[in-house]
């Protein structure tokens, strides 16, 4: 695994990170007639800075990024947007409002102090505190905003920007390029790995997939994963659909959520990647269908994902890796 650009044709570029887990997420660069726009940071600033260095040594138009657009308001693909001096910064208004709840200095803070946390803090410096250097990170918001839609001009070749949310975060948005059928997904899609439902509501993000399965679209490149085409974008819909309906059927018989993430088999996806994700996504499930009155914190969903990654036996058995790693 590394980090490494993908050339993908006709000025459009890929930058893909090891192996899509926690952290490791994937940004997008558009370049035409000498003007570029790049999608989404990476999660600090020395990985943002190599990724740039990268796109430099794969085309000089990337020697000055005049536009960024950020697809949501994760840490993975917002904390390096202080390395890019002088861009516009687009994104959705509800990407904005998400970054102020959850600024890059108090997220570091909270990664510093993960032992404070218990079986949730224990689990967020697994996945991600003992992996990544929160050292140089930035809170920098998008300063241009739309919602819906919005249409922009790179060097004469169109980019639409589709709000997909709220389904992965509040405020989603996909990156379209029609006239080469390409799309720069964000976290809208996964690709190998299981999605985690932050916002939701599910049948949002089933809405997502279908829009581009819609679309007259070759290439896909996701938030997170290798590069693909439709074939990931119908994996993933299939995916989120049989976590819904099994979801639904525990929810109607009566099991409490997290039992109920125990409960669900998901062999099917074995290869896949973040598998202790389903708890937060059958949690999702469980708020919808009970209009909020089954509502888990963030905390409480972290603690159970922990457990869950540490194979416990079922919810109620606390894990032993809260002093250290699985």
């Amino acid at each position: 695994m590394g980090r490494n650009v993908h050339d993908l044709g006709n000025g459009l570029f890929a930058y893909i990170q090891e192996d899509g887990s926690w952290g490791w997420s994937n940004s997008g660069l558009i370049t035409s007639n000498g003007e570029s726009l790049l999608v989404d940071t990476l999660f600090n600033g020395p990985l943002t800075r190599d990724m740039l260095a990268a796109y430099r040594r794969a085309t000089p138009d990337a020697a000055h990024i005049a536009t960024l657009v950020n697809t949501h308001a994760n840490g993975d693909h917002t904390f390096g947007n202080h390395v890019i001096k002088g861009a516009r910064i687009i994104g959705t208004t509800a990407c904005r409002d998400e970054m102020n709840e959850r600024p890059a200095p108090a997220f570091a803070t909270m990664m510093d102090n993960w032992r404070d946390a218990g079986e949730a803090g224990a689990f967020l410096h697994e996945v991600m505190g003992s992996r990544f250097d929160f050292s140089d990170v930035g809170h920098v918001t998008p300063d241009v905003l739309f919602d819906g839609f919005h249409a922009l001009d790179v060097g004469g070749l169109r980019v639409e920007l589709h709000e997909m949310g709220p389904a992965h975060t509040m405020g989603d948005a996909v990156v379209f390029v029609p006239e080469l059928k390409t799309v720069f997904t964000g976290d809208i899609l996964f690709s190998g790995g299981h999605p985690i439902l932050w916002a939701g509501p599910l049948d949002n993000w089933l809405k997502a997939c279908d829009a581009i399965l819609g679309w007259d679209v070759d290439v896909v490149v996701p938030g997170h994963g290798p590069v693909g085409d439709k074939a990931a974008v119908h994996q993933l819909r299939d995916y989120l659909a049989y976590v819904q309906d099994a979801a639904t059927q525990r929810y109607e018989a009566g099991l409490g959520w997290a039992e109920a993430a125990w409960d669900i088999g998901m062999e099917a996806y074995d290869s896949w990647l973040d598998r202790e994700r389903v708890v937060a996504n059958v949690a999702n499930v469980y708020t919808t269908l009970s209009k909020g009155a089954v509502a888990p914190t963030r905390p409480e969903i972290l603690t159970m994902m922990c457990r869950y990654r540490g194979r416990m036996p079922s919810p109620d058995m606390a894990c032993p890796a809260c002093g250290g790693a699985h």
